[in-house]
């Protein structure tokens, strides 16, 4: 075997990239409404004046990171004042690195040991100098660790410019997040938003048929592959990425098997690995306190609890005052600072959404009222991919 060998084999795929979530179509399907409520949003910069703020969210693989890449590519199409910077907030992740980042791309100034002010008046003169409007795009804006001091900066700016203006078009998987900003931030923020509810069984059954005829070989995947993969993907999440995946992992096991034709047989071999994928995707995108519950909680699972349950049948399920005993424990042995335990009951309410764990309230046999909480997927895979993340 050599590699002519194996470029000589046949697949399934024509161009296997458009299968891929992070390919760029050339039409987005169902999100027309929420395009044209954010180009509305947007379009006072073509009369040289400054578009409102605008906050997007919503679960993950509704369109929300497409759905504005397609709005930009369009905004570049026409002519204006105005410039807009896409900024992944996983990579800069505090006002300091998100205002470096702008005067690198801006003005191509982005050297380390200035203070913030620094770049912040290197960008408003830039704006100044030309009566431009600059948008930032910051995806996953949740995870900023100042959050309030960077919106406090850009609407001081603002205020201060004598031409020209910033606005923000923030994206975020996290409604609850809003409830951390303060109220000038939150005024400041919240301008306009757009909510892009959870894909349906159908919408999806649309996504992929577009996405399937770009990606396979003609005839080559049947029509009961999209039916299934949409029908797993409405009902778990209604996430396209998730759908997206299934077909395209399948396709990869009938390449494995040189099969001609991709069938609802490779979605369902294909459904525990993509599972796996998403989980472990999703962990990885914890903020720490949230990873470092969940590894709390696997912990608790693998060694058990230390209090007698009069229903046996809970012994998966945990009380949340012992889960937070273990949090401190773990808290005080990796050298992190513990959060209350309110915190604690928020980074669980989190991973349920997620679909990482799973809570109830504590029936006859246990004293006083409790939220138990249990792990919904294997204890030691959990551990052994938390603790990577959190000793790496």
């Amino acid at each position: 075997m050599n590699f002519k060998d194996i470029l000589a084999e046949k697949s399934v795929f024509i161009n296997k990239d458009a299968l891929s979530p992070h390919y760029l179509p050339e039409k987005i399907i169902h999100r027309e409404k929420e395009i044209e409520k954010i180009m509305r949003v947007m379009a006072p910069v073509f009369k040289n004046k400054r578009p409102n703020n605008v906050f997007i969210y919503g679960k993950t693989g509704t369109g929300k990171t497409s759905s504005v890449k397609y709005i930009m590519k369009q905004f570049k199409e026409l002519p204006s004042n105005g410039i807009i910077n896409y900024i992944n907030c996983r990579m800069y992740n505090t006002r300091y690195k998100i205002l470096q980042k702008l005067a690198n791309d801006i003005v191509g100034f982005s050297k380390n040991g200035f203070p913030p002010s620094h770049f912040y008046e290197r960008i408003m003169s830039w704006i100044n100098n030309g009566n431009r409007f600059l948008i930032i795009v910051l995806d996953e804006i949740d995870v900023i660790k100042d959050l309030n001091e960077l919106i406090y900066t850009i609407t001081r700016a603002n205020d201060e410019l004598k031409a020209g203006g910033i606005s923000i078009i923030g994206i975020s998987n996290k409604i609850s997040f809003k409830n951390q900003l303060d109220n000038r931030s939150k005024s400041a923020l919240l301008e306009s938003e757009v909510v892009f509810p959870p894909y349906n069984s159908e919408q999806l059954k649309e996504i992929l048929t577009y996405r399937a005829n770009l990606g396979f070989n003609e005839n080559s995947c049947d029509t009961s592959a999209i039916n299934l993969a949409a029908a797993i993907a409405a009902r778990e999440t209604g996430d396209a990425r998730y759908a997206l995946k299934l077909l395209m992992y399948a396709g990869e096991i009938a390449d494995e098997r040189k099969d001609d034709v991709v069938t609802y047989r490779h979605v369902e071999e294909a459904r525990k690995s993509v599972e796996k994928d998403l989980v472990m995707e999703a962990v990885a995108t914890l903020p720490e306190h949230q990873q470092l519950v969940l590894y709390s909680l696997a912990l608790l699972s693998i060694r058990g609890s230390k209090y007698q349950k009069l229903n046996e049948e809970n012994d998966e399920y945990f009380m949340m005052g012992e889960l937070y005993e273990a949090y401190q424990k773990t808290c005080k042995e990796l050298k992190r600072e513990v959060r209350s335990s309110r915190w604690c009951k928020e980074y669980i309410k989190e991973l349920e959404a997620l679909g990482l764990v799973e809570t109830i309230s504590s029936g006859k046999g246990i004293r006083g009222h409790s939220t138990l909480i249990r792990l919904l997927y294997s204890k030691d895979w959990i551990r052994k991919t938390v603790e990577g993340m959190l000793l790496h």
